[in-house]
This record gives C-alpha cells, structure tokens and sequence, in this order.
C-alpha cells in the first residue's frame, strides 16, 4: 500500500468520527440523541449553534465524498506490480485449473472416430419416412359435424 492510500484511509476514518459525532450532538426538532445528552450542543456551542452545527455537517460530509472518491481512484490506478488486481489473479488460476482439468492425449478432441476416408452423405431417397402418414389414405382426425348434409 502507498503512503497516499493509507493517508486517505486514516482522513476517512477520522472524517467519520467526526460525522458521527457532531450529528449525534445537534438538536433535533424532537428531542431526538440531541436531547439524550441534555442539549449538549446548545450549552457548548451556544443557542444559535444549530445552523454552525448544520454547516459543519455540510462541509465535512462534502470533504468525505471528496476523499472516498480520491481514494476509489488511487485504488483504481494502483493495478500494476503487486498491486495487479483481483481479476487477474482469478483469470490466472481459472487458467491453470482449466489446463489441469484437459485430457492428456494427443488426440483431437472430436466425437466422430478418427478415419483416413472421406466423409460422405447417404443418398437422398423418395421413400415417405415410416411415421408419416400415406398422401393417399383417409383422414382420421376430421372434426365431426353436427351440421346436416347439404341437398
């Protein structure tokens, strides 16, 4: 890990306290962890310390944006040397366990048994094929009519 990602991890962490402790310490507008703490914000900061307090919020949640994408981007970037990534590391094993798995002959992997002949097709013939009804025999499937017969 490079001197710059462990810095943006500990700005993280550090910027996440924070967060969590000046949200837990405003007021809220029904008592709320505000008021579990006996008005702490109010008596430390001051009575109008909820808009000082909201700002604060504002700008240290923007500056946590700001460092987890810097961080995404320093660890994106980081895929080279020792650093080459897991899907490299995932592609390089699914190879070596793929040529672990393949046969060990020297033969062509094919269904058909191996011939010096040619391949040839059989001979197309006129016969009907065995499960296909005659052209020349009756209907059985014919719907029955209650219809009479015309005249």
């Amino acid at each position: 890990m490079s001197i710059l990602t462990v810095l943006l991890y500990v700005m993280i962490f550090v910027v996440a306290l924070l967060l969590i402790a000046l949200i837990l310490i405003q007021p809220s507008k029904s008592g709320g962890m505000g008021a579990a703490f006996g008005g702490i914000g109010e008596s430390v900061f001051g009575g109008k310390a909820g808009s000082h307090l909201t700002k604060t919020t504002v700008i240290l949640t923007a500056i946590f944006f700001v460092v987890a994408l810097g961080l995404a981007a320093v660890i994106g970037h980081s895929q080279t040397g020792e650093d080459a990534g897991l899907r490299d590391k995932i592609s390089a094993k699914a190879a070596e366990a793929q040529s672990e798995d393949a046969p060990a002959t020297d033969a062509p992997a094919t269904d058909a048994p191996a011939t010096d002949a040619p391949a040839t097709d059989a001979p197309a013939t006129d016969a009907p094929a065995a499960d296909a009804p005659a052209a020349d025999a009756p209907a059985t499937d014919a719907p029955a009519t209650d219809a009479p017969a015309a005249e």
